[in-house]
């Protein structure tokens, strides 16, 4: 799509009122960079700043009702085809972004664009879009320092955007690194908190090089499952997210390297746990479920043994963050490998040699179908989603993720986690049975259409009587 020409509206921007209202948001921290510096990283960093706008559209995981809501987040773009980085909560667990545009420059010369999200990475919470560029047109973009490292109480020169009021006129703030987390990696959390318009924001360092931008970790509550140092503005260096910049993530799945697997869930060896086994308070990786014909099942491992060591590296996890370390141990071992796994079962040292394979397609990565006809969107059942719901091998058929509000489905009841076995007298195992079902009944147009369904442990019939 071209660029869109926006009327602009009287505004701070350009020459000297807009630079003094960005001074005026530093604190008397700022003394460590000169007037002179602060003019010139602003003026060399603010052109790739943008602003996002898109349609949050966020499901009630409980009550499958969709709530549409309009927002907007700070971007900065990374590449002069226009790659940009923005906050990784427009896509989370039940929310999808859509309807995004991306606006670049200010005043006079302000361009508004349609983007696209990427694939979102799997170990930061960054999103990535993609300006839809038909003219090759080269955009203003920042550089970042490869392998950044910060000093505890270093201070920072933070980019951002002010808010409506204000026209997003590019601001900065200066905060210090409060504190240096080195587990379950390393990353830097600031010492006061930022407002939104700051998050994604680059970071500059005393030495004038851009370091990283700023973030925040997703909570458990919102679908983060590795690091997770949530509520907290943290700093993203560089190291955290440049292989996304050389690398886009916009490719395919099959055309990455996959994750290699054992086979098992786990949590740690808490010193509690340990001294209720009588074990040496050290720490570990306790396997609390193994999976069958599972690479860790066919080495001969089983439940309640207690990882000490994996692959030459000792693993003394204690708490349920450092759990994530020993994860990516695993993933990035390689498909194929052979490794060494040692092991405590009933208190006694046990060694066992495992050959991953590639780790099996998880919830983040099923594929979904959506009707529009009966207002359902439905997925795949994953192994590691059998597990979290305890559903078993003999359970076959697809589980709702999406309620279209008022469509017939809503109306009958359905809610996402129903598991459709039966679509109106057709057997359901898989999405291309479902969307042949949904498929062949619209076409006959019955007067209702009965749904077998298994909720929970228990099973029965949503009844549709849609009005054709």
């Amino acid at each position: 799509m071209a660029a869109v020409r926006r009327s602009a509206l009287p505004r701070l921007r350009g020459g000297i009122a807009g630079l003094c209202l960005a001074l005026a948001m530093c604190t008397a921290s700022a003394a460590t960079f000169t007037p002179a510096q602060i003019e010139a990283h602003y003026d060399r960093v603010r052109p790739a700043l943008c602003l996002v706008t898109y349609s949050a559209e966020v499901t009630n995981p409980s009550t499958g009702q969709v709530a549409v809501r309009q927002t907007r987040a700070l971007g900065v773009l990374a590449s002069a085809d226009g790659l940009v980085i923005t906050h990784g909560h427009m896509q989370r667990e039940n929310a999808e972004p859509v309807s995004i545009m991306v606006t670049v420059g200010e005043g006079d010369s302000e361009r508004e664009y349609v983007a696209e999200a990427l694939r979102k990475p799997d170990d930061v919470n960054l999103s990535f879009l993609r300006i839809q560029n038909p003219t090759s047109e080269t955009f203003p973009f920042v550089t970042f320092k490869r392998d950044a490292q910060l000093r505890l109480g270093e201070p920072l020169l933070i980019m951002g955007m002010l808010g409506d009021s204000f026209d997003h006129s590019r601001a900065i703030l200066v905060r210090r690194v409060g504190v240096v987390l080195t587990t379950p990696r390393r990353t830097y959390g600031l010492d006061e908190p930022v407002p939104f318009g700051f998050v994604t924001g680059p970071v500059i360092d005393p030495r004038g090089e851009l370091v990283g931008v700023i973030g925040f970790d997703l909570s458990p509550q919102e679908g983060g499952d590795l690091y997770i140092r949530s509520g907290h503005p943290l700093v993203y260096q560089s190291g955290l997210f440049e292989e996304f910049i050389d690398n886009p993530p916009d490719r395919s799945p099959a055309d990455e390297a996959a994750d290699a697997w054992l086979g098992v869930f786990t949590q740690p060896l808490t010193d509690d746990l340990a001294a209720y086994w009588g074990l040496e308070p050290r720490g570990g990786i306790v396997v609390s479920t193994i999976v069958p014909d599972s690479p860790a099942a066919q080495a001969g491992m089983k439940r309640g043994d207690v990882i000490t060591s994996f692959h030459g590296t000792p693993i003394r996890a204690k708490q349920d963050r450092e759990v994530v370390g020993f994860t990516k141990l695993v993933r990035e071992a390689g498909v194929g490998a052979e490794v060494e796994v040692r092991f405590l079962r009933d208190g006694a040292p046990q060694t066992a040699t495992v050959a991953l394979t590639e780790r099996p397609k998880s919830a983040r990565d099923a594929d979904e179908y959506e009707d529009a006809v009966f207002g359902l969107t439905v997925r795949e059942i994953t192994t590691d989603l059998r597990y979290r719901l305890n559903i078993s091998d003999d359970v076959q058929g697809v589980i709702v993720s999406r309620v279209k509000p008022g469509s017939w489905a809503n109306i009958a009841g359905m809610v996402p986690g129903v598991i459709i076995l039966n679509f109106g007298g057709d057997p359901v195992t898989s999405l291309d049975e479902f969307e042949a079902a949904t498929k062949r009944v619209a076409e006959e147009e019955p007067a209702e259409v009965a749904v077998f369904c298994r909720v929970g442990p228990r099973t029965g019939f949503f009844r549709l009587n849609p009005r054709w």
